[in-house]
């Protein structure tokens, strides 16, 4: 494989602006919801012009979706980290979904994101907004499976941890049986899926 081009200063100070207005928004969506977060306080809490932002993120709405983003990713890296110690596909699963569950419920920016006032705002990011959520998702849990079943093609793979992912989603945005429930289920789902 190619080694990517060096970063220019350009890119590196474009992503350092990206990383410190999404903890910033991060911090006051959790202070203020949904509505008490407005672009000009994360610009000027991280000393860039509104324009800056709006230049990185398009709109608020678009600050949501990479904020939610960035917290699927840091999640699905400590959750693939886990799994990998996990030799069973099936208490693999049930665990991944578990700490899942576990995660949103315990998780200060996800409760306003799914709970909050104004969350009806915010809820296309896990509906019908969610496309870059459940790729990334089916992504890393498609990976794990190939590693973990290496005899597996990738579209099984892929459309195995499809269907697992936005399993987890639906139960995370509208929760009706406890956790462990939830998890035998999803993971019983997915390894007769892989049968």
């Amino acid at each position: 494989m190619p080694a990517s081009p060096p970063r220019t200063f350009a890119d590196r100070t474009r992503g350092l602006v990206r990383d410190e207005a999404l903890e910033r928004a991060a911090e006051l969506l959790v202070a203020g919801g949904w509505r008490g977060l407005r672009l000009q306080d994360v610009a000027d809490g991280i000393g860039v012009s509104r324009q800056t932002l709006y230049n990185e993120f398009a709109s608020k709405q678009g600050l949501a979706a990479a904020l939610v983003l960035r917290r699927t990713e840091e999640f699905l890296a400590r959750l693939e980290a886990a799994l990998d110690g996990e030799d069973d596909l099936y208490r693999a699963w049930v665990e991944a979904v578990r700490t899942t569950l576990d995660t949103v419920a315990h998780d200060p920016l996800l409760r306003v994101l799914l709970t909050g006032q104004d969350a009806g705002d915010l809820l296309p990011l896990l509906t019908s907004e969610a496309e870059p959520l459940i790729t990334a998702a089916r992504d890393r849990a498609a990976a794990f499976l190939q590693r973990r079943r290496p005899e597996l093609d990738a579209a099984t793979a892929s459309a195995a941890a499809e269907v697992a992912a936005r399993l987890t989603i639906s139960h995370v945005v509208l929760p009706l049986h406890p956790p462990e429930v939830v998890a035998d289920q999803i993971a019983t789902t997915l390894v007769r899926f892989l049968l």
